[in-house]
């Protein structure tokens, strides 16, 4: 008789804990995504967020916060109230390269967030203008060579991003000054690279491809070990001359820390429909990326590993944040 007060308010815990999540969502969900339209962050947002408004019978809204080489929305998503209907998009350069660049971001990578689902990896290319005279990447650093005044110059979608990083790695690695032009997310680089104002952008592939398919781009290499089945023509790093030169991206889920378990745990497992399925798979593959995903306990483990390979590499070169 005296277990009977505990066995019911056990009961009565879980009846709470069950309803909350078969509640979830009774609202809009907002995607925040720490970077400007038409970048890769941005288009893998919307791929996730239209099925997953599907799936959960509520919008989900994409609401684009760039600047700050990401800082502003992904603080905006740390600060936000934990129940669930704030999300982040987050792009892996921000999230892992970030905290080893700025020594006063107002956000933990860790103790602001909770994981919810890794959605996509995705090796880098080096793509750079249509019109600018070089085909292989040999032509591309001789062309920098001739140019002088600082070489080539290459954009990122911020400072300190991994695009950031990827450029000062080819920078040292094909030993050639080359000037950094970070913009505010990668949609205005692009612009600026369709235009010829800028030379190269070192990007994952979802936001180029169509551009590169067009001819308004010319992909040199593919940063991964392997060639893309959706750009068998462009070599790899390695084919091209640059071996050991390997940058990988990838783009994940995360909420406010502190999220109740079982919205974290109801968002994950549909995200996971969304991302195993046969359409999302050949999206991302036409991309020229890879569709993943970690689970919650995995993504945090990953998250652990990045942060301390990242900082690593970020030291070792010497990279700074403009």
């Amino acid at each position: 008789m005296k277990l009977a007060p505990c066995l019911l308010a056990a009961c009565a815990a879980f009846t709470v804990t069950a309803s909350h999540a078969d509640a979830f969502p009774s609202k809009p969900i907002t995607f925040i995504v720490p970077t400007a339209p038409a970048g890769s962050t941005d288009i893998m947002a919307r791929m996730v967020a239209d099925p997953l408004a599907r799936a959960l019978g509520q919008p989900v809204v994409v609401d684009n916060k760039p600047g700050a080489s990401g800082n502003i929305g992904t603080e905006a998503v740390a600060r936000a109230a934990p129940d669930g209907y704030t999300l982040l998009m987050q792009y892996s350069g921000y999230h892992v390269g970030n905290p080893a660049l700025f020594q006063q971001i107002k956000w933990n990578p860790t103790k602001d967030f909770v994981p919810v689902a890794l959605v996509m990896r995705a090796p880098h290319v080096v793509a750079v203008s249509g019109k600018l005279p070089v085909n292989s990447m040999n032509e591309l650093v001789e062309h920098g060579r001739k140019k002088g005044d600082g070489g080539l110059n290459y954009a990122s979608s911020g400072n300190g991003s991994i695009q950031h990083i990827a450029g000062e790695l080819l920078s040292r690695q094909a030993r050639q000054p080359m000037t950094h032009v970070p913009y505010k997310g990668s949609g205005p680089a692009i612009n600026d690279l369709i235009a010829g104002s800028v030379d190269m952008f070192i990007t994952t592939p979802p936001s180029v491809i169509g551009h590169i398919a067009s001819g308004k781009l010319k992909a040199l290499a593919y940063t991964g070990s392997q060639r893309h089945p959706s750009m068998p023509n462009v070599p790899t790093s390695a084919e091209a001359g640059l071996p050991g030169y390997e940058v990988d991206s990838w783009f994940a889920v995360f909420a406010p820390a502190k999220t109740p378990p079982e919205v974290v745990a109801k968002l994950s497992a549909e995200i996971r429909k969304i991302v195993e399925s046969e359409g999302f798979r050949k999206k991302v593959d036409d991309q020229g990326a890879f569709a993943v995903y970690m689970d919650p306990p995995a993504l945090g483990k990953f998250v652990d590993q990045e942060l301390a390979k990242w900082s690593k590499v970020i030291k070792a070169a010497d990279i700074k944040a403009d």
